[in-house]
């Protein structure tokens, strides 16, 4: 059921922006976190990066500077307020999500795509493609405090001593319960190819949210180039090899740039 959009709140708020050494970037690395997830737990990714890539963050409503905010409803409520809080300077852009923030970060590019801004590429991490129904859904609505606390920490990804700490456990549950909601139901009802950009899918082997051989299934939404690599691990497999994680977003970044000065 279709609802009123959220008021878009301050372009600081809803993108963080993290700059390289370099004063001009020649790329924007754009971020979407996982349901339940937060700019603060990405932060530490500029360092991975080259001085001249810059790294975007997405802030989801109800936490951060954004605590207050009403929570997403749909996944309009999380992709609007990001494309309209895109730095005026946001030319070659990559864009990569993680779990559910693959599905934003597909809806981002798809609205990109269709305002003439298309990305330069598409990361998509442990997550099922757009068209595909939920392999694992989470039914927050049938789950008490604990039974949910309890499904997070069976995923992975997410600091326990929070989750054990009542008050604030009490603080994040609302939107993690928000975010989950729309991961549950989220399908993409558009045609295939959607996107014309390149698409990377990255998981890992023994991901039990996400089998890594339904990564494949990326290939469709786009009528560029794909490719996919699995890593060893589960659902959150780069937090033990982020060196190697971010070998293949490089890649990415610089195949990217490549192809832009070869045309």
């Amino acid at each position: 059921m279709s609802h009123d959009p959220l008021p878009v709140p301050a372009p600081d708020d809803v993108v963080w922006k993290l700059p390289g050494a370099d004063a001009l970037p020649r790329t924007s690395l754009l971020v979407l976190p996982h349901a339940g997830g937060n700019a603060h737990a990405y932060a530490e990714w500029r360092q991975y990066l080259p001085d001249d890539v810059r790294l975007l963050l997405g802030q989801y409503p109800g936490r951060g500077a954004r605590f207050s905010e009403p929570l997403p409803g749909g996944i309009e409520d999380l992709v609007r307020p990001i494309v309209a809080s895109l730095p005026p300077d946001t030319g070659d852009l990559v864009v990569l999500g993680h779990s559910m923030g693959s599905l934003v970060a597909f809806e981002v590019a798809r609205t990109l795509t269709g305002a003439g801004r298309a990305p330069r590429a598409l990361i998509a991490s442990a997550c099922r493609a757009p068209f595909l129904p939920n392999p694992s859904a989470v039914h927050p609505e049938r789950l008490d405090d604990d039974a949910l606390v309890a499904a997070i920490k069976e995923r992975g990804g997410t600091d326990d001593g929070i989750l054990d700490e009542p008050e604030l456990r009490e603080i994040i549950l609302p939107s993690i319960r928000a975010d989950f909601a729309i991961d549950d139901v989220y399908r993409f009802p558009g045609d295939q190819p959607t996107l014309s950009c390149p698409v990377t899918a990255l998981g890992g082997d023994a991901d039990q949210v996400v089998p890594a051989a339904a990564l494949s299934r990326w290939s469709e939404i786009t009528s560029g180039a794909f490719s996919q690599q699995i890593l060893p691990g589960g659902h959150f497999y780069f937090q033990q090899q982020l060196d190697t994680f971010f070998g293949h977003v490089r890649t990415v970044i610089d195949g990217q740039r490549a192809r832009q000065q070869s045309v």
